[in-house]
């Protein structure tokens, strides 16, 4: 009788013992999983704010920059008729001024000049650091006889050079109602500057979103010269 119950007692005593065994062994994971979760949450309490602050410092570095433009074209980009002021290079510049955006754009047009013209000069007029160019071919090329096709090679090379050099380009050459035009039928009015001003800006817009994003772009932002 005395030996069953020493007997059962070392049977109870080990049961004790694997049972302890067991509750640490259990204990000690439990114990590893919180360490664990601990880390990672002390790690993501560095790495997140780091990497907002990062984000958002590169996104005070591009809207404190300002943003330069330079507008290529002939005589109604520089002006003639309503003079520089009133252009649609200026025009542009209030636009985006007036949301907010520390915009410079240079006018760059020359009376009389062909596409041909511009193209000699792009390399020269557009100076490192330029965000965006606007190109007006505007219609001297027909009217000094130039071939169509001379006309789509020179914007086609003015393009390639100016993204070549990480520009972006806007093409503007759309055809405009008479009802913009003086009474040459060939300059702009101040309302005709003020719709080219009024259509550029989306467009200037759509370049400024995606650098902000950085998505590369869905589409070209510049448009294939009309036939005319």
């Amino acid at each position: 009788m005395e030996q069953r119950e020493r007997t059962q007692g070392c049977l109870r005593s080990r049961n004790e013992i694997d049972r302890l065994t067991s509750d640490e062994i259990e204990g000690g994971k439990l114990r590893a999983v919180h360490a664990l979760q601990t880390a990672i949450v002390r790690w993501l309490a560095r790495a997140v704010p780091a990497a907002i602050a990062a984000l958002m410092y590169a996104s005070a570095a591009l809207n404190a920059a300002p943003l330069r433009i330079v507008a290529i074209g002939a005589s109604n980009t520089h002006g003639f008729y309503v003079g520089n002021e009133g252009a649609y290079p200026a025009q542009l510049q209030a636009l985006l001024r007036a949301k907010g955006i520390d915009a410079q754009v240079t006018n760059a047009g020359v009376p009389l000049e062909t596409t041909g013209m511009m193209l000699r000069r792009i390399d020269k007029d557009v100076p490192d650091g330029t965000d965006i160019v606007i190109l007006e071919p505007g219609g001297n090329d027909r009217r000094f006889l130039v071939p169509p096709q001379w006309r789509a090679a020179n914007i086609a090379e003015m393009e390639q050079r100016l993204h070549a050099r990480s520009i972006n380009v806007i093409v503007y050459d759309e055809w405009i109602p008479l009802r913009y035009r003086t009474l040459d039928f060939i300059h702009l009015t101040h309302e005709g500057h003020a719709m080219i001003a009024a259509a550029l800006l989306p467009r200037v817009m759509e370049i400024l979103d995606r650098r902000r994003s950085e998505v590369p772009p869905r589409r070209n932002a510049s448009r294939p010269a009309p036939t005319r």
